[in-house]
């Protein structure tokens, strides 16, 4: 006998009063809370629960009864489908008022500790095509929308070159115009795909995991150039020399072209070869005079604009006189501790990733900084006693790890080292207030400031201050 399917509640004229993490917003229905993509702070609404739990519940609007005033009419085309910019439909300064909440909130609740008042958060200048670095994946099994169901639109192919739908990993979104990049970005992935189409080259099947087609990434730099690595499944000497050369021929604008040949089940590159077809294997980013070499591999800020802003503010933190010894732990491709160098006696860079490290010495050499020394490893392995003893104790400690935070053994050596400031640079400010509330014993936290590297999303990185007590 079939099981009965459960029928879920609508609920009408719902306020929604907050944005919640991840980017939804929150209504309560008495004491329930009720989590809403795509909602604004005062939108008054229809709400069709899509899922119900004893403890909250998920629902989308079906019915507008008010719009809040804090709504922003969304630019993007696929908006709502894609899975980005999921905060198009807020006025930019509510998405900075929600963000700084959010850092406030998390450091409060998780951290525990003692804050001073915060500083102002710093909202980008640009909040268009602003990022240098975008990766897209073809695929065979084209996501068709809703609107696209309802009104039978029919299309001449079922290919895509776009972004992956949440939840569906073989599916993707075709993006015919995307803001985060510049129009050349659009006109090159859109070249690709025409061509592609054109010439009947298979699509990539991310389930059966068979085609020719696999993924796509452009990096631009303020300096104007551009990389783009085309990624294949397989080899096809001539079905790839001539997509290559038609983009070399028609983009003369690509600095750097590169390709892979990525047999694997995942789309990770960073355990490929990766080859030049033409032009240079990297580019180069530019920031008050320093050149930052960029490979493939490499890790940079993807606002390189902001990111300039956030170094300002971790130097700025850093209270750097030219007398202090400063560490910098998971500094990637060196740029903080280069950004940093000449104000420092010497820095000490550390990371996980071996080619980011050789790129971090290259960096410094080029650009003729001397008082600098990285080292490769996990950081817990290398951040050790003997470590901090042999190199001396820093007076500065700047941090910036992944969104994960830091290992407790990593903590216990920072401890350990007594440095007098410590910068803590973060992407996940709930992983950063679990690591304050680690430090806490030694240190105070004296100064805090968000800084928006991602306008339309609720992602924002934040600096702290410590201070030894």
């Amino acid at each position: 006998m079939a099981r009965k399917k459960k029928i879920l509640p609508i609920w009408e004229e719902v306020e929604i009063i907050d944005v919640a993490a991840e980017g939804k917003a929150i209504a309560k229905i008495d004491d329930l809370v009720v989590f809403v993509p795509y909602a604004a702070p005062g939108d008054i609404v229809d709400l069709q629960c899509t899922r119900k739990k004893s403890s909250f519940a998920e629902a989308k609007i079906i019915k507008f009864h008010k719009y809040s005033d804090k709504r922003a009419t969304p630019f993007c085309e696929h908006f709502g489908v894609c899975g980005g910019c999921k905060w198009q439909h807020l006025k930019y300064e509510e998405q900075l008022n929600c963000k700084q909440k959010e850092v406030h909130s998390n450091l409060a609740r998780i951290g525990k500790v003692e804050l001073p008042e915060f500083e102002s958060i710093l909202g980008s200048a640009k909040t268009e095509y602003y990022r240098n670095k975008l990766e897209f994946t073809f695929s065979n099994r084209r996501w068709y929308t809703e609107k696209d169901l309802q009104e039978g639109t029919k299309f001449p192919y079922n290919e895509a070159l776009g972004y992956h739908i949440s939840g569906c990993f073989d599916k993707v979104l075709n993006i015919e115009n995307c803001y985060l990049q510049t129009k050349l970005s659009n006109e090159i992935r859109l070249e690709i795909r025409d061509f592609c189409l054109k010439n009947e080259y298979e699509f990539f099947d991310l389930r059966e995991q068979v085609g020719f087609m696999r993924t796509m990434i452009i990096r631009t730099t303020s300096t104007g150039e551009l990389m783009l690595i085309v990624v294949f499944f397989k080899e096809d000497i001539e079905r790839r020399e001539a997509l290559l050369q038609h983009l070399a021929d028609k983009f003369p604008q690509i600095t750097s072209l590169l390709y892979v040949i990525n047999e694997k089940r995942n789309d990770t590159i960073t355990d490929q070869e990766i080859l030049v077809f033409k032009g240079s294997e990297c580019i180069y980013e530019e920031m008050e005079g320093l050149k930052f070499k960029i490979g493939p591999k490499s890790f940079y800020q993807t606002n390189s604009d902001q990111a300039y802003e956030l170094y300002k503010v971790t130097r700025d933190f850093a209270g750097l006189t030219g007398e202090e010894y400063v560490y910098d732990l998971y500094t990637g491709t060196g740029t903080i501790a280069n950004f940093v160098a000449r104000q420092a006696k010497s820095v000490v860079g550390i990371e996980y990733v071996p080619e980011a490290i050789e790129d971090a010495k290259f960096n410094s050499q080029n650009n003729g900084i001397e008082n600098t020394l990285f080292y490769a490893g996990d950081m817990k392995d290398i951040l050790t006693t003997e470590f901090i003893e042999q190199h001396g104790k820093p007076d500065v400690i700047i941090t910036d790890p992944p969104r994960a935070g830091m290992h407790d053994d990593v903590i216990k050596s920072i401890l350990f080292a007594a440095p007098k400031r410590i910068v803590y640079v973060s992407c996940n400010s709930a992983t950063q207030a679990r690591d304050l509330s680690l430090l806490d014993c030694d240190y105070k936290v004296v100064r805090v400031r968000p800084v928006d590297m991602f306008p339309h999303t609720h992602h924002v990185e934040n600096v702290v201050l410590l201070e030894r007590r």
